[in-house]
């Protein structure tokens, strides 16, 4: 169902740790624990559809990152979903080194893996597995490799670049283009930021940086719908909010702290 894997989708993106050569983004970052409702908003619907944590271990040189995602019980009735997204970074220089998404969608199970290699002159590669069985038997099962130059990302180390963008010298209109491995393809994603507004919660208000996310093929062709995202205009810079559109209404997923 394309409602439950947008949804996954934007739980992931949710759902932003770098790589390539960043160094004009000077930003780390301590343990955390960040909880997020995710809301299906349709008309005068608006009601809670799952939930979403966010996990950061600095452990030792690394990183260690996990998100983990699951519809509400009313929900599952409809299409479950129990995911699961684990990162390993390089801090120093924020670098990706393993990305891998375990998915449970609508009795379909996913998992996906990528291993990233770094060459000289900023060459990324990305050694990549993916797995689907749906009705208990396999459908697909392959091994490819993805290659890339400058800075990439990954659908879980996406979360903190974007966290660590420096949005005070940005003005609005101005955009960055990297490059996204998952563990089927290679897709071009550019980080628009449209300026700060205000963005409340059930606990606060909070003054933000508002960017959309924009996912493309190499031919420049939309692989998906775009995506919102609200910054937490502060050191912590919280992703407070993100929405993105399904074909019936929208999700969002709310920032669910402080």
């Amino acid at each position: 169902m394309k409602m439950g894997r947008a949804a996954a989708r934007l739980a992931a993106v949710v759902a932003a740790a770098l790589i390539g050569v960043v160094a004009s983004i000077a930003m780390s970052f301590g343990d955390e624990s960040l909880n997020y409702k995710v809301k299906y908003k349709w008309g005068l619907i608006n009601k809670q559809a799952g939930h979403a944590t966010l996990t950061l271990k600095n452990r030792g040189a690394n990183y260690e990152i996990k998100l983990t995602a699951a519809s509400e019980p009313w929900a599952d009735r409809i299409f479950e979903v129990r995911d699961t997204l684990n990162g390993l970074i390089v801090r120093d220089g924020f670098r990706p080194l393993f990305y891998e998404k375990i998915a449970h969608e609508g009795g379909e199970y996913k998992h996906d893996t990528v291993r990233f290699g770094y060459e000289e002159e900023g060459k990324v590669t990305g050694n990549c597995t993916r797995r689907v069985v749906k009705k208990g038997k396999e459908r697909v099962n392959q091994n490819l490799k993805l290659e890339s130059e400058g800075t990439t990302v990954d659908m879980i180390s996406a979360y903190y670049y974007m966290r660590a963008i420096p949005y005070e010298k940005w003005t609005p209109g101005q955009s960055e283009t990297i490059t996204i491995f998952s563990g089927k393809r290679k897709e071009s994603l550019t980080i628009k930021y449209h300026g700060i507004e205000d963005v409340k919660t059930e606990r606060k208000s909070f003054r933000c940086y508002h960017i959309t996310f924009i996912f493309t093929s190499d031919g420049g062709k939309k692989t998906s719908d775009d995506m919102d995202a609200w910054i937490s205009a502060d050191s912590r810079r919280i992703p407070v909010r993100m929405e993105g559109k399904l074909p019936v209404g929208k999700v969002h997923c709310l920032y669910d702290g402080d």
